[in-house]
């Protein structure tokens, strides 16, 4: 256990997957979550007993009720975004979720922001949600990198699961000394998180005369080295021998829940357990006595927490020995903000330059010999799968 814990306040806590992550490196301890659903709640009580949990909406939260802490983290649900929200203001209440999170982040200026969601938000508006998102942290004063990984390459869990992971840096040089994990081989196998052998009980079963689909899949589901899913009207076979993206809606209907031959020959659908086995989740992780549909949903609404437990590590290898730092300053009216990306699936972002005259930061620009782009070109260079360096100007 390290001598010096950092502070954590999650928001968007679910059933506490990212503290989880974050907690296991032995360098972090969550000192304040917020969750709003009730449910996920009580699956988040009987895991972390001691931590303090608030089960407000997040536009109850005063930031100035939450504890100071060294980070924020959270998975905000991304169909909440709205541009239009934002172009209404800051503080507007009707702003949706991440500018509420904002709001916590500009008045409590942790060290560092996690920030996890789906894959597709670095797309969402053609890469338009994105760069609000990205400009609103650094021109507060955070300097930032994002990268989308795959659970079945950085986190050693047989599940194909991209998202998208940002963390923001308060101080330069945490930024300059952190790296996203590299790939690691994938040596996890489908039975060492799915039970092919013991007889589970009955309602995870699929029956002759039971399901009308039934004879479709027994049609289909014919090995034990894959992973399938009834999708409404057809069979899915997942080629890659590893589970599917798991969603919460396979707790609605239960339609997307993994589905797989048994040992013996039976056709069944994954246990709720077995599904938070395939985000990486301990075995002694207790789950709430809910209905399965509640649980799917829990599961398909969390995150890999081994690939979050490697973040956790970089994050806190940058953060050793760089305590006494000087905050970025943003306390101008003009910025340049420096980008670099890889297409849309990576890139790093922070303040190049700031004044209060536009004119002595136009001349910064160009004797920098990087190109200052417009945000209509912005948006066209993300759709290119290629590295590219640039600045753009913005108004703080």
């Amino acid at each position: 256990m390290s001598d010096h814990l950092y502070t954590i306040d999650a928001f968007f806590a679910g059933v506490g997957g990212i503290e989880l992550g974050f907690e296991q490196t032995n360098s972090f301890k969550t000192i304040y979550a917020n969750e709003f659903d009730k449910y996920a709640r009580e699956t988040y009580k009987i895991n972390y007993p001691d931590t303090p949990l608030d089960g407000r909406d997040i536009h109850e939260v005063k930031s100035n009720e939450i504890p100071k802490s060294d980070l924020i983290v959270g998975g905000f649900p991304c169909q909440a975004f709205s541009i239009a929200g934002y172009r209404k203001g800051f503080d507007d209440d009707r702003g949706d979720l991440f500018f509420e999170l904002l709001k916590m982040i500009k008045a409590n200026k942790p060290r560092v922001v996690f920030i996890e969601n789906v894959k597709n938000l670095v797309s969402h508006d053609n890469g338009n949600t994105f760069k609000v998102i990205s400009e609103a942290l650094v021109t507060n004063g955070y300097s930032i990198k994002w990268k989308v990984l795959n659970s079945k390459e950085f986190g050693n869990i047989p599940q194909n699961r991209e998202r998208i992971y940002v963390v923001a840096f308060r101080y330069q040089n945490d930024f300059e000394k952190f790296e996203f994990p590299g790939k690691i081989k994938l040596t996890t196998k489908l039975s060492d998180l799915i039970d092919f052998d013991n007889e589970k009980e009955e309602v995870y079963y699929y029956r002759k005369n039971k399901q009308p689909f039934y004879e479709e899949l027994a049609k289909e589901v014919t090995s034990t080295n894959y992973i399938y899913q009834w999708r409404r009207q057809y069979v899915r076979k997942n080629m890659s021998g590893v589970v599917p993206t798991l969603t919460a809606n396979m707790g609605t209907g239960g339609h997307n829940v993994p589905i797989i031959l048994t040992n013996d020959g039976q056709i069944r659908k994954l246990t709720p357990k077995e599904t938070f086995n395939v985000q990486g989740y301990p075995a002694k992780f207790k789950l709430a006595k809910l209905s399965n549909g509640r649980l799917y949903k829990q599961a398909g609404n969390s995150v890999v927490v081994p690939v979050i437990k490697r973040i956790a590590e970089n994050i806190a290898n940058a953060m050793k020995n760089n305590d006494d730092q000087l905050d970025i300053d943003v306390n101008k009216k003009y910025a340049l903000l420096y980008t670099s990306i890889f297409g849309k699936m990576e890139g790093q972002s922070r303040v190049f330059a700031s004044a209060n005259n536009k004119e002595e930061l136009m001349n910064k620009a160009e004797n920098s010999g990087l190109k200052i782009i417009s945000d209509k070109e912005y948006l066209k260079l993300i759709q290119k799968k290629k590295h590219e360096v640039f600045l753009m100007f913005k108004e703080i």
